[in-house]
């Protein structure tokens, strides 16, 4: 793979100035998310208990088989708006239908927020008719955090569970103790072990960061369906992916770990510019795909 495409990303992250406090942080990442939408994607806004939600579908996409996205930002930022390039492009990728969910966030809305928001979303597209064998969880740094604790507790309750996991780069160890965390500082231009620190710290609100239900590195993995997890070879959340889908195995879970080369936290982010972004789509569309076909 070039490393030409990717440093263009690189530029652009550089030429932005690192903003301060959240309500900076929020927006830049909106900012940086921003892409023109295709067309002929149709959008529909929507909420649910008062989160935002939003629908979208390619043409040829089936209705009746869904993506529900839960976007990343350490809990405490993103949006539908930063992750909606992604996630309708996915959605196009596996031929189905998206659900983009914006969950509450830290600091003012701390853990169980997010998971409560998306216990509820779930239970929405179940309450909708949609079969859970027709339902894919897609997530990217956080977001595929919260995929995992929402599974296991899917799980713990005895509810059916969706056809498959689609992670990014995902956080699953809020205590922070991953190698990558040092080996790859150097190299990786948007997430340090002192930055995730400060996300944890708000996302916890005092609780103890290896809960299972925070830190999926701790959780029980049994019995969870099949697992596609991508990252990048230059990101500090390298062993977090590597370390999920060593567990994933170990509990056997089919899972699938793709380490891309040179590419940074949660590359496909910018698959309008990015080559290997929409590569990755490619690839998870076809796995996501092919576990709707298999069940």
């Amino acid at each position: 793979m070039s490393k030409s495409g990717i440093e263009a990303v690189r530029e652009m992250l550089r030429s932005k100035p690192r903003p301060r406090g959240f309500a900076e942080r929020r927006k830049r990442m909106d900012e940086i998310g921003a892409h023109p939408i295709a067309p002929d994607v149709a959008l529909e806004e929507g909420s649910l208990a008062g989160v935002p939600i939003e629908w979208s579908l390619a043409p040829g996409g089936d209705p009746s088989r869904v993506v529900i996205y839960f976007h990343g930002g350490g809990y405490c930022s993103g949006s539908i708006a930063s992750h909606r390039g992604l996630v309708v492009e996915a959605g196009r990728a596996a031929g189905a239908r998206t659900l983009a969910v914006g969950y509450r966030l830290a600091p003012e809305c701390p853990f169980p927020a997010a998971l409560d928001d998306a216990r509820a979303a779930y239970a929405f597209l179940i309450g909708q008719g949609f079969a859970p064998q027709h339902i894919a969880l897609g997530g990217d740094s956080a977001g595929g955090g919260l995929c995992l604790a929402l599974l296991t507790s899917l799980r713990d309750a005895g509810h059916p569970l969706p056809a498959c996991a689609w992670l990014i780069s995902p956080w699953v160890d809020l205590e922070m103790t991953g190698a990558s965390l040092a080996a790859k500082a150097a190299v990786d231009p948007l997430i340090s072990k002192r930055y995730l620190e400060e996300l944890a710290t708000a996302y916890l609100g005092g609780g103890d960061p290896a809960n299972p239900l925070v830190s999926p590195l701790h959780a029980d993995l049994t019995g969870l369906p099949p697992m596609l997890v991508q990252v990048g070879s230059a990101e500090t959340l390298l062993d977090d992916a590597v370390r999920i889908a060593g567990r994933a195995g170990a509990a056997d879970v089919s899972v699938t770990l793709e380490i891309w080369p040179h590419m940074i936290h949660a590359w496909p982010l910018w698959a309008a510019e990015l080559e290997e972004g929409r590569a990755a789509l490619q690839s998870a569309g076809a796995f996501i795909r092919g576990r709707f076909l298999n069940l």
